[in-house]
């Protein structure tokens, strides 16, 4: 069932309103990708639990395989059942053409990533195709995410060590990071400071003093991706500097295949999965009320 273009500014006030909190008093928001339903579970309890604000995402991949209306329906009744502060990200999103499908089907939170695509894609490609986006979803409200350049890693388990040499090749600079934001118009910069997707063999470890310089030469909302494998310190320190929105995938995927592989080994004749998923998305509960404590957003919800 659609929203109405009344339903979809309201929601995007409240997202709008979300941010501004984050920034008064020093929390930030997980963004949690699901896969399934039963992520989509795991993170509603947390959110209910810990009276924690929350977003969910969801990327390419997942909009293939879930589709981009049902997930938005999907949200909005685990939003009312649970009585929770929810709300929707289009993540990493390699098109102008589906950000604006989202827009229009009431997504409050898109990220527009043009280098998702195309790695060698040119920063005035990256800048117009944003601004584009940010200039549709003028009409609802949405808030529009996205960096200048391809951001490492992906979302799996990946057995080579960190090459930080190599990846601070990519950190954000400041200039670029100003002028991105001035060239656009989007309401939040992800910002790379040693964040990058994926959970790796060692631990990450991000530039905090880089994201701080950062803080202090934009005014928009800053995000941080690729937070799984990242030390909890890490998250505590960069919502206290300012950052509104982290993102983790890698952790939850690897938890909820490690726990469903223990599941069946351990059931080896039941065949109801309805029997079988507790124990699953209770594990990826565990692991989404440890992020959402590290964020400080627990006890911030506003429902």
């Amino acid at each position: 069932m659609g929203l109405t273009i009344k339903q979809i500014r309201s929601n995007t006030t409240k997202a709008r309103h979300l941010m501004q909190r984050t920034r008064a008093q020093h929390f930030a928001v997980g963004a949690f990708n699901i896969d399934n339903q039963e992520t989509l579970i795991a993170v509603a309890r947390a959110a209910q639990k810990l009276q924690s604000p929350v977003l969910v995402e969801v990327s390419d991949g997942e909009v293939k395989a879930m589709g981009l209306e049902n997930v938005r329906d999907l949200v909005d009744n685990y939003k009312d059942e649970y009585g929770i502060e929810m709300f929707l990200n289009l993540d990493h999103s390699p098109t102008v053409e589906v950000c604006k499908r989202a827009i229009d089907a009431g997504y409050e939170f898109i990220h527009i990533d043009i280098s998702q695509a195309n790695h060698d894609a040119s920063e005035e490609e990256i800048i117009a195709k944003t601004r584009e986006v940010v200039e549709y979803a003028s009409f609802t409200g949405a808030l529009i995410e996205s960096e200048p350049h391809y951001f490492g890693g992906s979302s799996n388990v990946h057995d080579e060590a960190i090459d930080y040499e190599e990846i601070k090749k990519t950190f954000s600079t400041l200039e670029g990071a100003r002028g991105f934001v001035e060239a656009t118009g989007i309401d939040t910069f992800a910002a790379a400071v040693g964040n990058l997707h994926g959970k790796y063999p060692v631990p990450k470890e991000l530039d905090l003093a880089l994201l701080q310089h950062i803080r202090d030469a934009i005014h928009c909302q800053i995000s941080l991706h690729g937070g799984s494998g990242t030390p909890l310190y890490y998250f505590e320190e960069a919502a206290k500097i300012g950052v509104s929105k982290i993102n983790i995938n890698s952790d939850m995927r690897y938890t909820f295949r490690k726990t469903l592989e223990k599941v069946l080994a351990d059931n080896p004749d039941e065949y109801a999965i309805v029997k079988l998923m507790p124990t699953v998305y209770e594990a990826v509960q565990d692991v989404v009320e440890e992020k959402i404590n590290a964020f400080g957003s627990a006890g911030k919800a506003v429902v």
